[in-house]
């Protein structure tokens, strides 16, 4: 297919219908936010089942995407988004009517199973409708900005919905846009199969799963346990698994996963990219989140109402990027992206338990906009860099790729936070308030509120400033990474492609 055939409206309308499984599947990441204090009283939850409720959805998204980029790639790309639409719509039904914690948690793994499906397909279809490669930037930068918003969006949308309806309204409000995805993709959508792609791998399958799940689930119980036995087995067992599943796509005569993708340095190049973004984005956000409700003293509400300012920034973000990338070569704009990124966790040095709410915004724009840059262009650059018929494939290992770097930033700047949070706590606690002021800022903050109110007001002074002082250091190891990824970024993808608008655009081949 010649990169000078352009889309027209059809295709720019059906990017629209696009959107729609794209922004739902990135909301429920974060909806849960406000409405498990009503599950739990309502369906009376235990802890444990709190967490499961909460991470099934991640878990199964995650181990899935692989099996489902490369099932899209043989049976249709659209056919599995319209599968992936009824399943996500009845497992929301299902979420939202369910009578125990069993069911709920069952119906936020097919969920799991629905944005596995969807995630992957969104993005293959892209590459079918939007050949011209400037074209396709901007539609994968309209891509990212959605995928980023739906993740903000979440927990506001949750929150205004519970001050309304019961609980179950945070699922039920999936169902009306996946019924107009069912009617609108058969007329808008184009139907792709990958020419010659073979069986489907059912070994295979099963080795990816066995992978990616142990070594996620192992990476966030280390982050929110510390080292034990059983996490670090899985990990391990994961990496055995993985070994297996790249020897079996050796050796497949239709392997889910071309490998040949990865000796690309636009292709591997832009997933490592992407993973480094993702781990930097999400470990912020674990700690903004905290320090205006914490800190600051905001409702859940209000917090996430005012976490929405930066994303006004990230929303010129993406479409900045793609400008720039017309110009120069898009190495640059990578690599000065994450400079960008960078400085927001410069800005974030700065934030103090007085500081006012402009400071740390700032630096939550500085690094949202500047992140968002690096994976409008990097998606741009897998999807690209690779043929139409492997688009599904490429899509979900770049997906993948994309969940170990949030599981990565939440267990390592986590970590690195709670270690700087411990350190600057007074070695003098007494004795009753101790344990739960070394736990954590959440934990101290329940301790105190059980306090006489002189003592409460000395332990929140205490613990908010270790936790300041936590976010800063984070901050610090951020920037260094941000700032050695960016000159590893730039030499590394280099030379893959000239800027979008040359007429000689051509993605550096598979050597």
């Amino acid at each position: 297919m010649s990169t000078t055939e352009r889309a027209g409206r059809k295709e720019w309308i059906a990017l629209g219908v696009l959107a729609l499984p794209l922004l739902l599947v990135s909301m429920d990441v974060s909806v849960l936010y406000f409405a498990v204090p009503f599950i739990s009283a309502d369906l009376g939850v235990s802890a444990t089942e709190q967490l499961w409720i909460f991470d099934i959805y991640g878990f199964v998204l995650a181990g899935l995407l692989i099996t489902m980029g490369s099932l899209g790639d043989r049976i249709g790309r659209r056919r599995l988004l319209l599968f992936g639409a009824v399943a996500f719509g009845l497992a929301s039904v299902l979420a939202a009517y369910a009578q125990n914690p069993e069911q709920l948690i069952a119906a936020r793994a097919i969920l799991g199973i629905g944005g596995a499906t969807l995630m992957p397909s969104t993005l293959a279809l892209i590459r079918n409708l939007f050949h011209d490669p400037a074209q396709r930037s901007k539609a994968i930068a309209f891509w990212s900005a959605v995928m980023m918003g739906g993740i903000s969006l979440g927990p506001v949308l949750g929150g205004l919905l519970l001050e309304h309806f019961w609980w179950g309204s945070v699922f039920l409000i999936n169902t009306p846009a996946m019924v107009l995805l069912l009617v609108l993709a058969p007329i808008l959508l184009p139907e792709f199969k990958a020419p010659g792609a073979g069986r489907f791998d059912l070994i295979g399958s099963v080795l990816s799963l066995a992978a990616v799940l142990p070594v996620i689930w192992g990476i966030k119980e280390l982050a929110a346990h510390g080292v034990a036995v059983l996490p670090v087995v899985a990990i391990l067992g994961g990496v055995v698994f993985g070994v297996l599943f790249v020897q079996r796509q050796r050796m497949a005569s239709y392997p889910m996963i071309e490998l040949s993708m990865f000796r690309s340095r636009a292709f591997s190049g832009s997933l490592a990219a992407n993973t480094i973004g993702t781990l930097a984005l999400v470990g912020n956000a674990v700690f903004m989140t905290q320090y205006l409700q914490l800190v600051l003293g905001l409702s859940p509400l209000k917090a996430a109402l005012w976490a929405l300012v930066p994303t006004v920034a990230v929303a010129g973000a993406a479409p900045l990027a793609t400008t720039l990338a017309r110009q120069v070569d898009r190495a640059y704009v990578i690599g000065g992206a994450f400079v960008l990124a960078a400085c927001g966790y410069g800005v974030l040095t700065l934030v103090r338990p007085e500081s006012s709410l402009v400071v740390i915004l700032a630096g939550s724009g500085l690094l949202g906009a500047g992140l968002v840059m690096v994976m409008t262009l990097v998606t741009e650059a897998v999807v690209g860099a690779v043929a139409p018929e492997r688009a599904g494939s490429a899509a979900a290992v770049m997906e993948t790729c994309a969940e170990f770097g949030g599981a990565l930033g939440i267990a390592i700047l986590g970590s690195i936070g709670t270690a700087a949070y411990r350190a600057d706590l007074p070695t003098d606690l007494p004795g009753a308030i101790a344990a739960p002021v070394r736990e954590g800022l959440p934990a101290a903050t329940a301790a105190a509120a059980h306090l006489p109110a002189d003592l409460a007001g000395a332990v929140l002074t205490t613990a908010r400033h270790a936790f300041t002082h936590s976010l800063n250091v984070v901050a610090v190891v951020g920037c260094a990474l941000l700032l050695a990824t960016a000159v590893t970024a730039t030499l590394l993808l280099r030379g893959t492609t000239p800027p979008l608008d040359s007429p000689t655009n051509q993605l550096e081949p598979a050597a």
